[in-house]
């Protein structure tokens, strides 16, 4: 039984005579006794063979996050703090775009990006994802992307590159309880079953029969295997007809999309797994409020953690990495909130945290990086080099 999250809601046993996926909200029990879940499915490595590294986490505070909040306040944050005690913290990172769109895409593609906060269309350039999927082999079964829902995180998953494009994409589940957002107005054109399990079997033929069995392709082109599609099925149907559990206060959105990335790191053991948690941006109204997500959020990665430390196959295999897009103003706003905007250090300058068998242990890295470094970096554990991106390898955080 995995853990559950300190001062958060208590999952109830989900039923897995009727579900291959856990409910949102909590690992209902160990996957080895899910069916359709073979233990060690992480055993085939996509890995370069000097790295321990088999499964990576980037979690992404894409609401903006000051250090002022987290490393330099640490009782804030004490999920965070461990994390970097057990591995390396680099207290200077830098960033350029500070809108948020662009700003979080940079991660997630090695490149500056110079999209605005109110864009909605997906970047030109190939994301970590998609590298990974071409060019080390990762079946969609194995990369996977967490959001806490927005329109423009949806865009992560895949770029428009003509090389790339959707057929190397991430399986995408966001927080508004869509999984491959492209699908929503596909599943819904099927009908909404309530309760009977007659109308969850008709839905379920039918949406099979949309997607095809043979070599399925969700999201436009988003290939999996018929056995991983029947899964994801399944996990569709349990969000239209919600089972989850009602999550509510500071950082909901963020809650759910980490407790669904935890579930999807238990049945699916991917290989790459990225988290987008975006619910911090209440600062602009609320100081209060945004060290409240700033809380919250790091008792949702001390339950990441905790997971992961459970697991025999996750506990030695897997690295985490947690940074912010950016920061915030120096200075409180007339609504006592903080902007993104003064150009000060505060806002462009973020802490790093990151743990894992092929990292430095209880180092700090007095070197500045940049943001966009990580993506070339974990790139590096495949053995891949991200053509197209502008960044580096942060070769400090290797031991």
């Amino acid at each position: 039984m995995s853990p559950e999250p300190a001062g958060t809601e208590s999952a109830a046993h989900a039923s897995l005579s009727r579900r291959d996926f856990m409910r949102i909200g909590g690992l209902a029990a160990a996957s080895a006794s899910i069916p359709g879940v073979v233990p060690g499915l992480a055993e085939a490595s996509f890995f370069a063979p000097k790295f321990k590294t088999k499964h990576v986490v980037l979690v992404a505070l894409a609401g903006g996050v000051r250090s002022r909040e987290t490393l330099l306040s640490p009782r804030n944050v004490p999920n965070l703090m461990r994390l970097g005690e057990s591995g390396v913290v680099v207290p200077s990172v830098g960033v350029r775009n500070v809108g948020h769109y662009g700003a979080l895409l940079s991660l997630f593609t090695g490149r500056f990006e110079v999209m605005g906060i109110r864009e909605n269309d997906r970047g030109g350039d190939p994301t970590i994802f998609e590298y990974v999927r071409k060019h080390a082999g990762l079946p969609a079964s194995r990369v996977w992307l967490s959001a806490s829902g927005g329109p423009q995180q949806v865009n992560l998953a895949y770029s428009l590159h003509g090389d790339y494009g959707a057929e190397y994409g991430a399986n995408l589940v966001s927080a508004d309880g869509v999984f491959n957002a492209e699908l929503k107005g596909l599943v819904s054109s099927l009908g909404r079953p309530q309760a009977p399990d007659e109308a969850e079997d008709a839905l379920i033929a039918k949406l099979r029969a949309a997607v095809a069995t043979d070599g399925p392709k969700l999201a436009g082109g988003l290939a999996n295997d018929a056995e991983t599609t029947r899964r994801v099925e399944r996990l569709i149907l349990d969000e239209l007809t919600g089972r989850g559990p009602e999550i509510t206060g500071p950082a909901a959105g963020d809650v759910r999309a980490m407790r669904t990335a935890v579930n999807v790191l238990q049945v699916f053991r991917p290989a790459l797994l990225g988290i987008a948690l975006t619910n911090a941006d209440v600062a602009h109204s609320s100081f209060n409020g945004y060290v409240d997500v700033i809380k919250r959020n790091d008792g949702e990665i001390g339950y990441l953690m905790r997971s992961i430390e459970a697991d025999p196959e996750l506990r030695d295999t897997t690295t985490v990495i947690v940074l912010p897009e950016f920061g915030r103003d120096r200075d409180l706003n007339e609504r006592n909130g903080l902007d993104h905007g003064d150009n000060s250090d505060e806002l462009r300058r973020v802490a790093l945290f990151a743990s894992g068998p092929d990292f430095k242990k209880g180092a700090t890295v007095k070197r500045t990086i940049e943001s966009i470094d990580v993506c070339p970096t974990i790139c590096h554990f495949f053995g891949v080099k991200p053509a197209h991106a502008e960044a580096k390898l942060a070769r400090e955080l290797f031991a």
